[in-house]
């Protein structure tokens, strides 16, 4: 009867760690419809929170297995989501983005000035004071947070990979034979308070460069009044305060970001 040695089996079992977790790349092309390549765009493997940007020419690579979901996030153009299947491994994917059509609204004027001074100034003091509820409007939407942020549920892409799904078996005879392997913990995801949102703002402000928004003519108001409604949309502080994953944070705003140009006068 053959016997093995200590080494020989933790050799073995090395390489069958290996061939389990080793990474697999899924590479491609961005354009949009009518063939020409888009870039930089935004690729974020949202399963294992990994992104990279396409280069000049639109192609792009990056960290994958089956089943992850891959994100494409281009300003001007529609967001694309793509499930990685097991057939994607084998062929470039080609990946078409479309234009984001944004509709201008039709300008009515619905007062003519008539000439005479006393009814015109009327209607001048109705616009003055339109225009001062705006002002208003302006500076409580950019001041601080006086109340906690609601809870709200966390969506499943977000909460990690589940290592129990279709691995129990193969993580429980790994650690048995060779210890090799320790459950993963992550910080829990709670609710933050309003100091820690606070402190966790700041921390973007001074680790993530905003040159990006700058170069759209924002000023640092401006800058703080979008980082507000990024937290809001995104969840920000809840998901990242304990576990700070720069490269994660900043591709999160830069999506944000491609929403709220959608609904808001940049730069004004």
């Amino acid at each position: 009867m053959k016997t093995y040695s200590k080494q020989s089996l933790c050799t073995a079992v090395f390489l069958i760690s290996t061939a389990v977790f080793s990474q697999q790349k899924i590479t491609g092309i961005i354009t949009d419809n009518s063939n020409i390549n888009i870039n930089p765009v935004l690729v974020l493997n949202v399963s294992k929170q990994q992104s990279v940007f396409s280069d000049a020419s639109g192609k792009f690579i990056i960290d994958a297995e089956e089943k992850d979901e891959i994100r494409f996030v281009k300003e001007g153009y529609y967001r694309s989501d793509k499930k990685i299947s097991n057939e994607d491994f084998n062929t470039p994917l080609l990946i078409i983005l479309k234009k984001n059509e944004i509709e201008i609204p039709e300008v009515k004027i619905a007062y003519k000035p008539t000439g005479n001074l006393e009814r015109d100034s009327k209607h001048l003091d109705g616009s003055r004071r339109i225009s001062g509820l705006k002002s208003d409007l302006e500076i409580y939407m950019k001041s601080p947070l006086n109340a906690p942020l609601p809870d709200r549920s966390i969506s499943k892409t977000f909460r990690g990979l589940d290592f129990n799904a279709g691995q129990v078996d193969v993580m429980g005879v790994l650690s048995a034979a060779a210890g090799l392997f320790k459950k993963a913990t992550k910080p829990k995801i709670t609710k933050p308070t309003y100091n820690e949102t606070r402190i966790f703002m700041t921390r973007i402000r001074k680790e993530i460069n905003f040159d990006f928004l700058r170069k759209y003519g924002m000023g640092e108001d401006e800058i703080d009044a979008f980082l507000m409604y990024a937290d809001d949309t995104k969840q920000l502080a809840r998901k990242y305060r304990k576990d700070f994953n720069k490269s994660v944070v900043e591709a999160e705003i830069k999506e944000a970001f491609a929403e709220y140009r959608k609904t808001n006068k940049i730069g004004m």
